[in-house]
């Protein structure tokens, strides 16, 4: 099962969207995002729903428990 980090990178690359992006639509840093995706922090619950949000997906498939 993927994990945050993969889905995450997923999700963005697809769209084809930067790093920057991301990080400028959750108000965080690009070196605080750049964390997300190598797995070494998470986002906090609300950051979560705003990448679920974002991406139109839910929070179970975002956390890989659902396919």
């Amino acid at each position: 099962m993927a994990e945050f980090k993969d889905r995450l990178k997923q999700l963005r690359t697809d769209k084809k969207l930067s790093q920057k992006d991301l990080a400028e639509y959750l108000g965080i840093t690009v070196r605080g995002y750049q964390h997300y995706e190598t797995g070494t922090r998470f986002p906090d619950f609300k950051g979560l729903q705003k990448i679920a949000d974002y991406f139109q997906i839910s929070l179970d498939y975002l956390a890989g428990r659902d396919n």
